[in-house]
């Protein structure tokens, strides 16, 4: 069966699985199945559904590719079944140990495993045909180079000998044949058993080293022309008898009919049917999830404390782009994490479009318009937001403080940081977690899960993005204590995370305990409004079960800054206090109060303003004062060559206490959230775990169906003879226009394009008006207008 008639013949839904596990086929949609198939056997295609197979069926596929031509089923089912009894043999006292399967379940699970393979398979166009003669879809053998660690075919493996030497060949190990030195070479390998019983010990010993892969090696002068009679070592006498082909100067390789007879007929050896099993600390899975949701609360709440921060002292943007070190080890204090973890906040909130670069020339990195939307929702929802930014978006924040290969550091928020196989890593280890609940499985058994299930993936970038994975996950609240938790399987499976995680989530709490040192303990996490004002009024002192907070000059003069007034310090302060305040602070708010805003800072450059002329009196005094360049112009108003900014921040040194005014003489108030920008789009989830919406695969498919009705139409056209478009009397054309419209049914027209060229359409008629024709042009999935006088004719379906 021919492959693109076989693609054919699969139902609308096969299609559409097709196409939602092969997105690459359909960017941008063929114009008809014909392209489909040829672009389902391009190499690019096929490497790329290759890397996502499972080491079983990919095995599977190597089985089918060591062989020329189809298949029976039966004789697959025995190679399958030969390999896993093989693993039984080996794995015996491996799993007497671990207790995992038992050495007879190789065969018996031969069936069903071979079933779901070739249903994978046929699902991925990778196999079809019946089951009398399965075969591999064009171009797979191609990509697979070496299936299974066998090496080349004999002809193709001595394609770059001379013929001469094929013929010198080829009369030492097959006298008395006929054909091409070639020809008769590759009938001699193709049963080797004489020939490999004819070498020594030690070039038989050289043979074993390469039947199980890899089947090249390097030896010295590989070309040199040798006989049999002449061979001087074990190498030697292989490469006079051709079961070594010289590839290179100091390259040889082992051809596949050879390594097939060493492997016993046999294709692959210890294969697993199943994956391994996981091994790991069991844990109780209430506590687990109870320690993800307070991992992820922690986590929303770091997200936050960034974005208020960031609201009032915004680190700049490198020249570069991204964060600086500096900048990167002051969030890493403030928020009071490791530095990896600082940077995973950084990433996914600037990720979540939480925080993006504007600003001035230089650039900032400011909270965005979003934050505040963002900020409002409820805690779960606002995870949610988060957790599914960090699974999907393509940044790897564990990246931040490595050297690139010219021994640069990776800087966060900088674009080098891109991976496109991050998600991909974060939402297969994900799986592997969601495959043992209540099991906090090891790194190592993590990975030889991963390296079962996408086998062709295998690598040290690999490794590393399945370690910042499992590292990341427990951090954002994903994971608790290793294992995955309940909301995050719900955000693994597309449930409803936010409902699970709610009732998990501490209670926030919206009171304080204030003390006589100047201290506020908070008994829990709290409300957000709460926090906001609590981390404004007062400087985070220590983190832990209970958050400490310290009143001091410079925090109440915050809270000022930003337009608050001292009785409502006092006030706000009462009534979240589930203590009296004390003296002290209250002390503290009035004094700071009373003399914050007697001295007024405006634009000369600056001036100083104040009604008290002996406090103007005591700052010109002042020798600090001397590199401001005071100048008095009247006994209230002091002049200064420094900027108002300067100015405030150089009067707050010397122990005043400053505000900004406007050139209408008003307070200049700084709100936290007055400095924002506008963000990118933030990353966005998709219903298929491989990024193809399914209203897209139902889109493109039913648009393949017509595009290849079309094409098939235009090969074997309705009513038009000869392979020709429609032609006919326009009043003809009109008519039957007329007449489909009114039946509602598809027809066939000829159209001549702008460039007079003739194509061929299927339409579905609406009307005709003005001169044009507006149809449903199935050939391209679209309504379009069709201008009537350049249609040629009209044929029915």
């Amino acid at each position: 069966m021919e492959f693109t008639e076989w693609i054919r013949g699969r139902t609308d839904e096969q299609l559409r699985a097709l196409v939602s596990a092969r997105p690459e086929l359909i960017t941008p949609v063929p114009a008809h199945l014909e392209g489909l198939a040829s672009r389902a056997g391009s190499p690019s295609a096929i490497a790329r559904v290759l890397d996502r197979l499972d080491r079983f069926t990919l095995a599977v596929v190597e089985t089918l590719a060591v062989r020329d031509g189809p298949m029976p089923k039966e004789r697959l089912r025995e190679l399958v079944a030969a390999a896993l009894a093989d693993d039984d043999a080996e794995s015996g006292a491996r799993d007497a140990k671990s207790g995992a399967r038992g050495t007879e379940s190789g065969t018996r699970d031969a069936e069903p495993a071979l079933s779901a393979a070739l249903d994978r398979l046929f699902e991925l166009a990778l196999v079809f045909g019946p089951d009398d003669a399965l075969d591999l879809g064009p171009g797979v053998r191609k990509v697979l180079e070496d299936p299974a660690g066998l090496g080349p075919k004999a002809v193709d493996a001595f394609r770059h000998h001379a013929p001469e030497q094929l013929d010198e060949m080829a009369d030492e190990v097959a006298p008395g044949t006929e054909g091409s030195g070639k020809e008769r070479l590759a009938a001699a390998l193709a049963e080797p058993a004489a020939l490999v019983g004819s070498v020594s010990p030690e070039a038989r010993g050289a043979l074993d080293q390469l039947a199980w892969g890899p089947p090249t090696g390097r030896v010295p002068n590989a070309r040199r022309e040798v006989s049999v009679a002449s061979a001087r070592s074990p190498i030697e006498e292989l490469l006079a008898r051709g079961l070594l082909a010289a590839t290179g100067e100091e390259s040889v390789t082992l051809p596949r009919e050879v390594g097939l007879y060493l492997r016993g007929g046999r294709v692959h050896r210890g294969l697993l049917a199943l994956p391994p099993p996981l091994e790991g600390t069991a844990r109780d899975r209430k506590l687990a999830d109870r320690t993800a949701a307070g991992q992820a609360f922690a986590f929303v709440r770091s997200v936050e404390e960034l974005c208020e921060r960031w609201s009032v002292e915004p680190p700049g943007v490198l020249r570069t782009g991204g964060l600086g070190v500096r900048d990167l080890k002051r969030a890493t204090s403030e928020l009071d994490l490791p530095e990896w973890a600082a940077a995973l906040v950084i990433e996914v909130a600037h990720a979540a479009g939480l925080i993006a670069a504007g600003g001035g020339v230089d650039g900032e990195w400011l909270p965005t318009s979003g934050y505040d939307l963002w900020r409002v929702r409820a805690t779960a929802d606002r995870w949610v937001t988060l957790a599914l930014t960090w699974l999907h978006m393509d940044r790897v924040p564990g990246l931040v403080g490595d050297r690139d290969d010219r021994d640069r550091p990776f800087n966060a928020l900088h674009t080098d940081l891109r991976r496109s196989s991050a998600p991909g890593v974060r939402a297969a280890t994900l799986g592997v977690l969601a495959a043992a609940p209540g099991l906090a499985p090891s790194r190592d058994s993590v990975l030889e899960r991963l390296a079962w299930e996408q086998p062709r993936r295998r690598g040290p970038l690999r490794e590393q993005l399945t370690e910042f994975a499992l590292r990341e996950a427990e951090q954002v609240g994903v994971t608790g204590l290793g294992a995955l938790s309940a909301h995050g399987r719900a955000l693994l499976e597309g449930g409803e995370p936010a409902e699970v995680l709610a009732p998990l989530l501490p209670e926030p709490v919206d009171h304080v305990l204030l003390q006589a040192d100047l201290t506020a303990v908070a008994p829990g996490p709290l409300t957000s409004e709460l926090n906001r004002w609590m981390t404004l009024t007062a400087d985070v002192e220590s983190k832990g079960g209970a958050t400490v907070y310290r009143f001091s000059e410079s925090s109440i003069r915050r809270a000022l800054d930003a337009g608050h007034g001292g009785e409502e310090l006092v006030s706000m302060l009462t009534r979240h206090s589930a203590t009296p305040v004390p003296q002290a602070l209250s002390y503290l708010v009035t004094d700071v109060a009373r003399r914050h805003g007697r001295i007024r800072v405006g634009t000369a450059s600056a001036y100083i303003r104040c009604d008290d002329p002996a406090l103007l009196d005591q700052i010109t005094a002042d020798r600090r004062s001397t590199a401001l360049r005071l100048r008095r112009l009247a006994p209230t108003v002091i002049a200064s060559r420094s900027s108002r900014a300067a100015l405030v921040d150089s009067l707050r040194a010397m122990g005043y206490a400053p505000v900004a005014e406007s050139l209408d003489g008003d307070v200049i108030i700084s709100q936290l959230d007055s400095r924002r920008t506008e963000g990118l789009a933030p990353v966005r989830a998709v219903a298929s775990p491989n990024g193809l919406d399914p209203e897209v695969a139902t889109a493109a498919v039913r648009a393949l169906r017509a595009g290849d009705a079309a094409h098939l139409a235009r090969r074997e056209p309705v009513d038009a003879p000869g392979g020709q478009v429609p032609r006919g009397p326009a009043t003809a054309t009109i008519s039957a226009l007329q007449e489909a419209i009114k039946q509602g049914v598809r027809v066939w027209i000829g159209y001549l394009d702008s460039q007079g060229n003739a194509t061929s359409r299927i339409l579905e008629p609406a009307r005709m008006e003005g001169g044009y024709l507006t149809a449903y042009d199935e050939t391209r999935a679209a309504v379009h207008r069709f201008a009537l006088h350049r249609i040629t004719g009209v044929a029915g379906l």
